[in-house]
């Protein structure tokens, strides 16, 4: 056959405005126009323009995911960038898993990861929250000589931090040579994310002392673990620090100041910032709302929860736990229920297992015992140690002993050496002149050797907070141990 007689392919437009169009896109409708533009005048062999169409698909907000996999599945050869892509909007999608498999596919396919890649895929593994995956990932890293790139390294500190393998993402922290404010402020976000306030402060500080200049996502961290750990007069300083540089308090941050002040019972501070606030999200209502309720201020808890439902912000299942905490420290039964009912009623939102505990905890407080036990059986889940423990303190309020003794039971099969609920059981038969039943128990619990569980009291002090045994443990005095 001839040089002459080989088919040559179809020319390619010299029209580049199709790709801008495809940039400015604002719906898919829009997009399919330009897509339909591009394959009559062959600019879709044009990997430059196939680009453009798969990055609106994948990306952004009126994009759709499956029309970037026709696409891409439609391309020839696709490049790095179009891998990466898709693999970034499977990443952030629905269905993180999908990120994952393509990257397999890829490497099957002998495409060679870029820095770029990285980065993407181990968002998904953020998602997923699998330890097992992260390893796998940083294996592929070293293999790919990009161990020491920092985007690639934050992603592995992050991912590893969410998977709860803070060991792993303090390493990787700790050999990275040139740490930059991202990965400070990532390693902070892990520690506050596993209640490990006392290290993300005690990091906070190093950083301060290595001369970085913390911005609005480390502080909004630093200020979770403030109260997480109860360190009021440090939030109070990031607060004044704020103030003195004249960072700007956007949304997120102004609510973990918020938060902050509300879990450390500085109601009055939390609500002048509440009120002051020009932007609110659910976020910042519900820290309001469980900062009130946790503090005993539950009628206005309730308050603000009915002003949320009149200026038509949508609460979230967090809202209810506070809200339903309010009723159960108010002892509103009738309110509480119903409260508890408008959940998938009226927003359509199942309630978890914290609803249920709210209302077991506010049905056995009003001493309906028995209603609070056909709750819990009703649950799709079956009851923890939380649930179960607040129907006992109920029972032993009201003196019953007979759901008592059926709740003892459920404890014992989670916690088969808990000698405590035997000891509780043990004084309402006492009180209730059961005295056969008590010598029963203690036979029981000879029987089975059931020992005192160890007691341990908190201490805070400068910024950190210790535990020591109590004296019931016997151990030695002055034996100090840090929180962890």
């Amino acid at each position: 056959m001839g040089l002459r007689s080989v088919p040559l392919p179809p020319p390619i437009s010299k029209t580049p405005h199709l790709s801008l169009l495809a940039d400015n896109c604002n719906s898919m409708r829009q997009l399919k126009q330009v897509h339909a533009q591009m394959i009559v005048s062959a600019r879709i062999l044009d990997t430059f323009a196939a680009s453009r169409l798969l990055s609106f698909c994948a990306l952004s907000e009126a994009g759709d995911i499956g029309y970037a996999i026709r696409i891409f599945e439609n391309t020839q050869v696709p490049n790095g960038f179009l891998w990466n892509t898709l693999i970034r909007g499977h990443a952030s999608g629905s269905d993180p898993c999908e990120a994952v498999l393509l990257y397999v596919k890829m490497r099957r396919l002998g495409v060679v990861p870029g820095k770029h890649t990285f980065p993407f895929l181990l968002k998904a593994c953020s998602r997923i929250f699998s330890l097992g995956l992260c390893k796998q990932v940083h294996t592929q890293v070293v293999k790919s000589g990009l161990d020491l790139d920092l985007h690639v390294v934050n992603g592995l500190v992050r991912a590893y931090s969410v998977s709860s393998s803070l060991g792993d993402a303090r390493l990787l922290f700790a050999e990275s040579p040139d740490r930059n404010l991202s990965i400070w402020t990532t390693m902070i976000c892990g520690y506050t994310q596993n209640f490990c306030s006392n290290e993300a402060l005690v990091l906070f500080d190093q950083m301060v002392v290595e001369g970085f200049e913390p911005n609005s996502v480390t502080l909004a961290s630093v200020l979770s673990a403030c109260a997480q750990s109860g360190c009021l007069e440090l939030g109070e300083r990031i607060h004044a620090f704020i103030k003195e540089r004249g960072i700007e308090v956007g949304v997120i941050l102004s609510t973990a100041l918020l938060h902050m002040y509300a879990k450390n019972g500085a109601i009055s501070a939390a609500q002048d910032l509440f009120d002051g606030m020009c932007e609110k999200n659910v976020a910042t209502w519900n820290a309001m709302i469980c900062g009130l309720a946790s503090h005993g201020h539950a009628e206005e808890a309730l308050s603000l929860f009915w002003k949320l439902e009149k200026e038509k912000v949508v609460p979230n299942d967090i809202t209810f736990v506070g809200v339903l905490s309010a009723c159960c420290h108010a002892g509103l039964i009738d309110i509480g229920h119903e409260i508890f009912l408008s959940m998938k009623k009226v927003y359509g939102i199942e309630p978890k297992i914290e609803h249920y505990g709210c209302m077991v905890d506010l049905l056995g407080k009003g001493g309906k015992l028995t209603e609070a036990e056909k709750l819990i059986k009703e649950m799709l889940w079956k009851p923890d140690m939380v649930i179960l423990s607040a129907l006992l303190a109920a029972c032993n309020i009201h003196g019953n002993t007979e759901v008592a003794e059926r709740v003892v039971k459920e404890i014992i099969v989670l916690e088969p050496h808990n000698q405590g609920v035997y000891v509780v059981l043990s004084n309402m038969y006492a009180e209730a002149g059961q005295w056969e039943d008590v010598l029963k128990l203690r036979k029981v619990m000879k029987e089975g050797s059931i020992k005192k569980t160890p007691g341990w009291s908190l201490v805070d002090g400068d910024a950190t907070v210790y535990k020591y045994p109590s004296q019931e443990t016997h151990l030695a005095d002055g034996h100090l141990e840090k929180e962890k």
